[in-house]
């Protein structure tokens, strides 16, 4: 929303801008001198809205941001109904598991076909599928009690199977959605509409629970999906790089693998995301700190859902800016830390609005660090092979995530749920502290932000 409003701000201005410089020019020619020097001063100070000036763009981040709006509320919905009907941490981790194991599974095959075929195309079938997904959900909802609990994984399980395909789709078909000289502005851009999206969707979903319940909940994620599957629809088809040579599925794959492997930024800072989640990750447990400790409901519960995208959000508008890849290894180090340190806190606290100002904190550094680990993915990929190494950075996200939500559930039944969170973030800190002296590439990682070539 607030990248729309700047948006159209910019738009405006730029109009009334161009109406003036063509009444005062008129028929005479600016010097090629003035025009040299014009470029040169752009590509030194690019405006913070230079990538919302190509249409494509606006749409692709349109796509975006309707379905992490969709997907984040989804996720909100569904582990509180889960909880609400079984009252379990256990469930909650099999939940996260369910979701993982189609995911984890297919990505890799994901990455191998978004680099054979049509990006856009998938997409749209994904997108389609995510929609017929929310509509099942609904209708499974009308009915709620625990029969209806196997059908709801079930249509999770549904979901992992279309972002086992998606994930990697999406990563690749921006690199031609964008260009290259955009790659750090775009992303800054895409990070905060998508963190944008994961604020008001979590934030407003609570409120329709509580008035509509699971069902109408259902219903309004089922229109965020098809929104985003409209603009995807009209962002322009245009070709796409295909491998020379036809390689064996496996082999093929495994070409991906061993460029991550031998790249040391790249495979330390997946890697990094990977550990730092898995075990810091609170997210999953949210639902009983609402209900149970911080005694907040349905409502509390989709705020604490949104604090940590409102604070990613705010930092990702700043990095359009000032971006964080200047100094990309020691950036991305120090916000890990941050990140568990903050996870910390909030295990013990017992105050709404202090463990909303944690949350918010985590957020925070999990923006700076999207933005550089999008912008790294982009910058050290080549061209033939971005499909493949897409996959390889989502298997590593969709570890973390889902077998984090899995790992914190398994763990939060045996230790509870506070000392659960508390260990999660001392051992993010242990992992920031290992990399830091293993990974002495990514720790040096820089990059010029006027060329964007790595120094």
């Amino acid at each position: 929303m607030l990248s729309a409003i700047l948006f159209l701000y910019h738009s405006l201005r730029q109009s009334a801008r161009n109406s003036f410089n063509h009444q005062k020019l008129g028929k005479r020619h600016v010097s090629s001198y003035n025009q040299l020097s014009m470029e040169n001063n752009q590509q030194q100070h690019p405006h913070f809205a230079e990538a919302l000036k190509v249409p494509d763009i606006r749409l692709f981040i349109g796509s975006v941001g309707f379905f992490s709006l969709a997907s984040r509320a989804l996720a909100v919905v569904i582990g509180f109904q889960i909880y609400r009907l079984t009252h379990s941490a256990l469930a909650l981790g099999w939940l996260g598991l369910i979701e993982a194991i189609p995911t984890l599974s297919l990505v890799l095959i994901g990455g191998y076909v978004a680099d054979h075929f049509n990006r856009r195309r998938i997409l749209l079938i994904t997108r389609a599928a995510s929609f017929l997904c929310a509509c099942a959900l609904a209708w499974l909802s009308l009915e709620n009690n625990a029969h209806s609990l196997i059908g709801l994984y079930g249509v999770i399980f549904l979901t992992g199977i279309a972002r086992g395909f998606a994930d990697p789709a999406n990563t690749a078909f921006e690199a031609q959605v964008v260009p290259k000289h955009l790659t750090v502005n775009a992303a800054s851009w895409i990070s905060s509409t998508f963190i944008s999206c994961s604020v008001i969707g979590p934030a407003g979903i609570g409120f329709i629970f509580e008035a509509l319940g699971a069902t109408g909940s259902y219903a309004v994620i089922a229109a965020g999906f098809l929104l985003s599957l409209i603009f995807t629809f009209f962002i322009t088809p245009r070709p796409q790089p295909v491998p020379e040579t036809k390689e064996p599925l496996l082999q093929s794959i495994g070409t991906g693998w061993r460029f991550v492997w031998k790249n040391q930024p790249l495979l330390s800072a997946m890697s990094l995301d990977l550990l730092a989640v898995l075990f810091g990750g609170m997210i999953a447990l949210l639902p009983i700190y609402a209900d149970d400790i911080l005694h907040v409901g349905a409502r509390g519960l989709g705020l604490m859902n949104a604090a940590p995208s409102l604070g990613a959000v705010i930092i990702t508008l700043l990095a359009t800016r000032r971006p964080p890849i200047a100094r990309a290894g020691r950036n991305l180090l120090l916000t890990v830390a941050g990140f568990g340190a903050s996870t910390i806190l909030f295990a013990f606290s017992r105050n709404f609005w202090l463990s909303m100002g944690l949350l918010f904190l985590t957020g925070v550094f999990d923006g700076i660090s999207m933005v550089i680990r999008r912008s790294m993915v982009r910058l050290l990929s080549p061209d033939h092979l971005r499909g493949r190494i897409a996959a390889a950075n989502w298997l590593f996200i969709c570890s973390s995530n889902e077998l984090g939500a899995w790992e914190s559930g398994m763990v939060a039944a045996w230790l509870g749920t506070i000392p659960c969170v508390a260990v999660g973030g001392v051992l993010t800190l242990a992992v920031a502290a290992v990399v830091t002296l293993a990974a002495p590439q990514l720790r040096r990682l820089r990059f010029d932000t006027r060329t964007l070539e790595q120094k």
